[in-house]
């Protein structure tokens, strides 16, 4: 189910590094070199499998960008929460 604007901002107050535009949740993760941040796509996207649930998102060098949307409800959902929560647990443990 789609979450209204005033929930998503309540929400994205446990997430400090995320935005809201473009009904996505983007967030932008700087690691020290290409092989960080390609070791953390790689867990972040064990866990899109687990969950079922997967990013759009882009790689240049040591930078990450990640936008999260529920595509069949059209818009953000509280599995893009629960993913962004998974995400954040990944990065926190790489650095």
């Amino acid at each position: 189910m789609k979450l209204d604007d005033a929930t998503i901002e309540k929400k994205l107050l446990h997430f400090p590094e995320w935005e809201y535009y473009d009904n996505a949740l983007h967030v932008e993760l700087e690691f020290d070199n290409f092989k960080d941040c390609f070791s953390a796509m790689s867990r972040i996207a064990f866990e899109c499998e687990a969950l079922n649930h997967h990013p759009n998102w882009s790689n240049v060098y040591n930078i990450l960008n990640i936008s999260l949307s529920t595509h069949d409800a059209g818009g953000v959902t509280q599995k893009d929460f629960d993913l962004a929560k998974a995400i954040e647990a990944i990065v926190e443990a790489e650095e």
